[in-house]
């Protein structure tokens, strides 16, 4: 794979020096955003799979936390957010033809880690809509050592009324042209840069808002709205396909916050009961964004992925 230098925003990521970002390309020919958050030590590589609407400079403090264990990070612009290609003619709805057409973008991933020597064994963290394709990556034989999950989005919070009207509506809106429109309930405004931080679904920690509401303020191009009508029938057929199949061998922490409003929790609860080698870890008061909640529950979060993948390294597990 060809790397070519990409438009980075060290100033708003505050990750680790010398971080970097790449343009990749997919096997389909769409151009995404890589970026690399070095470590000095090299205990493995982290994947890390963000969730909808988001982009590389996000978890630069993740990263640093991560960096700080020997852990490089690798993250990605998923296919029509960030500064990858966008999808429809207007840039501000989320949007994918195919839902698995995400696992291209994670096999561009795993293709620039290579390139870039990357050290192993590597990791998997992923967050929501990074969760479903991590789940399906996994699933599929991603080379990872052991993931970590935080409010992943094996469902989609709506209530029971409302589910067979989602379906039926993301279903014909394809067949009647109208499935790039903005699913309902959604604008093309990134809800952090209009939000208000009083009752956010995304966290409790106001540092960590303005963080976020700084980065999509400073470059508007890296915002993204609501999801379209097509987005939203191929995420809840990915995530209904994924809810039949066992769950991998593999170590496993997924994160829950007590206050999660976005994501499907009982899809969640169901999942881990089924993942013999996983466990569910509920946070107090805990909004979606575990990874950006506040100093103490990112500290114990971090602490606790970077314990597990240890601990699943090969060499630890032939001297257990």
């Amino acid at each position: 794979m060809t790397l070519t230098p990409a438009p980075f925003h060290a100033d708003l990521a505050e990750g680790p020096h010398d971080s970097r970002a790449w343009w990749v390309r997919t096997r389909d020919g769409l151009r995404l955003r890589v970026a690399h958050f070095p470590s000095q030590e090299a205990q493995g590589t982290v994947l890390l799979f963000p969730g909808r609407t988001e982009y590389v400079e996000k978890y630069g403090r993740t990263a640093g936390d991560l960096a700080a264990q020997g852990f490089h990070t690798l993250t990605i612009d998923w296919r029509g957010q960030g500064l990858a290609d966008r999808m429809l003619d207007d840039p501000r709805t989320g949007h994918v033809d195919i839902f698995l057409d995400y696992q291209l973008d994670v096999a561009a991933m795993l293709d620039a880690a290579e390139a870039l020597d990357l050290p192993r064994p590597y990791y998997l963290i992923g967050h929501s809509m990074g969760g479903c394709i991590g789940l399906r990556a996994v699933m599929s034989g991603l080379p990872v050592q052991a993931a970590a999950f935080t409010g992943p989005m094996w469902g989609i919070r709506m209530a029971h009324p409302v589910r067979p009207a989602a379906w039926a509506l993301s279903w014909s809106s394809k067949r009647i042209g109208l499935s790039h429109l903005l699913a309902p309930g959604t604008g093309v405004e990134s809800y952090v840069a209009v939000g208000a931080f009083e009752d956010n679904t995304l966290t409790t920690d106001p540092d960590m808002w303005d963080y976020m509401r700084r980065h999509v303020l400073a470059r508007p191009e890296l915002q993204l709205g609501g999801p379209s009508m097509h987005w939203l029938h191929e995420a809840l057929a990915e995530c209904r396909s994924l809810a039949r199949m066992a769950s991998p061998a593999l170590p496993v922490l997924t994160f829950l916050g007590t206050n999660e409003r976005i994501v499907d929790t009982d899809r969640i609860h169901d999942r881990m009961l089924r993942w013999p080698s996983g466990k569910l870890v509920i946070v107090d008061r805990g909004e979606h964004e575990i990874l950006m909640e506040r100093p103490e529950v990112r500290n114990a979060v971090v602490s606790d992925i970077c314990s597990l993948f240890e601990g699943a390294r090969p060499s630890a597990a032939l001297s257990a």
